[in-house]
């Protein structure tokens, strides 16, 4: 609300909040019914359809594991006696695919499925990038350990913003994001949307920057 209040402001407008899903945001964007959807994954297949702003920070993948499961590298994942949860057709799905291609991969419909079956030992570890993670863990902390296994890998998160013949809207959210990155505002919008859900600033592994 911080980020879409600012950038309101700088424009001179109101602010109107869409309930909306990440399943649905896309859709929504080309309806008209939204202008800008902060927190997206810049996906070739969305980017034919959409555009996006300059990454608005580094989300770090991260896994949730099982009680005893601390690795220390993704190699140590990448075997067939390693089950690892992703949520269907998502960045983490599509991620695992990629580097985790020896593993067991438990697919499942939602990220909350995923989750589940971490704790009811039908997988060992279920891949989330780190905003979702650190809000998974503070909700329920019996869910897994968060652990950032190295290389550590961070994706872009952009917001997305509908594709027209003028790019003159995109170019100001641009370098509305560039003023406020770096000048330390993103950083702290992105820090008190996680202090909102309880996440502190030592609930935050040090490996995972944004």
């Amino acid at each position: 609300m911080s980020m879409a209040r600012d950038l309101a402001k700088s424009l001179e407008a109101e602010v109107e909040i869409s309930e909306t899903t990440w399943g649905n945001a896309v859709l929504d964007l080309q309806a008209n019914k939204i202008d800008i959807m902060f927190g997206l994954s810049p996906t070739p297949s969305r980017a034919l359809v959409v555009e996006f702003t300059r990454p608005i920070m580094q989300n770090t993948f991260t896994i949730i594991a099982k009680p005893g499961l601390e690795p220390k590298t993704w190699e140590e994942l990448n075997k067939p006696e390693v089950r690892i949860a992703v949520d269907i057709g998502s960045t983490h799905d599509l991620f695992a695919r990629r580097v985790l291609p020896k593993a067991t991969l438990v697919a499942l419909k939602t990220p909350d499925e995923a989750t589940l079956s971490v704790q009811t030992g039908r997988a060992d570890a279920v891949i989330q990038v780190a905003m979702l993670s650190l809000v998974t863990v503070k909700k329920n902390a019996n869910v897994g350990k968060i652990v950032v296994p190295g290389p550590i890998v961070r994706q872009p998160t952009c917001a997305g913003v509908r594709a027209e013949d003028s790019s003159r809207f995109r170019t100001f959210v641009d370098n509305w994001l560039e003023f406020n990155r770096s000048s330390g505002v993103v950083t702290s919008w992105i820090t008190s949307s996680l202090d909102l859900v309880g996440v502190q600033k030592e609930d935050i592994p040090a490996d995972i920057q944004f």
